[in-house]
């Protein structure tokens, strides 16, 4: 994990059908996350997306 995943580490993730997640953006604080997200989805109806806390303690 890097330096900025560690000062980020709400993130918005795009769910796939082959249960992989891809990383859309990365903040630092769960309100701005939040926020992008409603923007997003009122961009893109048809892209299930979520906001997801990525620890450290997970990726190890």
């Amino acid at each position: 994990m890097t330096y900025f995943e560690q000062l980020h580490p709400w993130c918005i993730i795009r769910n796939l059908p082959s249960k992989d997640g891809k990383v859309i953006a990365r903040f630092r604080r769960h309100n701005d996350a939040t926020a992008y997200l409603q923007v997003l989805q009122k961009q893109v109806t048809n892209v299930e997306l979520v906001v997801k806390f990525n620890s450290p303690a997970e990726i190890a």
